[in-house]
């Protein structure tokens, strides 16, 4: 494996290429990660509690609790330069797909087009009864504070996003992976490469034989069947790459 340093002799003559990105190219957005130094469950590992599932729906202390959290982080976030490099790639004409694990729905804000972003872990935007199905802006839901926000039929409203211990949606999955499997490069951008099933779409990728780059601070437990690893900013490296890939 060689370097994803200054040459980027892997983003040559790609005419599909697929972005696979995850906390870490939103920070400089001010969205904090995860795992990470100063992430989220790093900080306060008891706040990984409210993203499970079961305890979600069972207890009503730990919904009030989550909404509370879940109000306290909103706020007026702004795509950075990585997001607006890709919607640059893409309007530029290249074939590009965006697979995304976040919910922050910053690289549709950027300009990408929703329907070329596959939202794996869904989107804050609404929140879901668990009751009826009615989907709510969550800006509605987020209203009713600080009595905990419920839908009209009195079903519990929970944010339209993946828990801990919920499947994902098999028929995005299904899209996602399609997705991988056609790709010529597939791009992996600040992601732990933890999660599973969606980490796995780097395999796929791979298998059906595209080039795997992984732009990631940290090792990740797939850095050994990548074609390059860059170690660089994403704020600056993926600019960086979009102008490489430009048709």
């Amino acid at each position: 494996m060689r370097s994803g340093g200054e040459d980027l002799w892997w983003a040559r003559d790609v005419r599909r290429a697929t972005v696979f990105t995850g906390a870490g190219i939103s920070t400089d957005s001010g969205v904090p990660d995860y795992r990470g130094p100063q992430g989220i469950w790093t900080k306060d590992p008891s706040l990984a509690d409210l993203f499970t599932y079961d305890n979600f729906r069972a207890d009503a202390e730990v919904r009030l609790r989550f909404w509370q959290v879940f109000a306290g982080r909103q706020g007026e976030v702004e795509p950075n330069a990585a997001h607006r490099a890709l919607a640059e790639l893409e309007a530029s004409g290249k074939a590009l797909r965006v697979i995304t694990q976040n919910v922050d729905g910053l690289h549709q804000k950027a300009g990408s087009t929703p329907r070329k972003v596959v939202e794996l872990h869904g989107s804050l935007a609404t929140a879901t009864c668990l009751s009826c199905g009615e989907r709510t802006p969550a800006a509605e839901a987020i209203a009713r504070l600080p009595e905990e926000p419920v839908c009209a039929c009195g079903g519990v409203l929970k944010p339209s996003v993946v828990m801990f211990g919920e499947y994902l949606d098999q028929d995005v999955l299904s899209l996602a992976r399609n997705i991988a499997a056609a790709s010529e490069l597939f791009l992996a951008v600040g992601s732990s490469l933890q999660v599973e099933p969606a980490a796995s779409l780097c395999a796929l990728a791979v298998e059906n034989g595209a080039g795997l780059v992984i732009v990631n601070r940290d090792p990740t437990p797939y850095d050994d069947l990548a074609t390059a690893l860059v170690r660089e900013p994403i704020g600056t490296a993926l600019p960086r790459i979009c102008e490489a890939l430009a048709p």
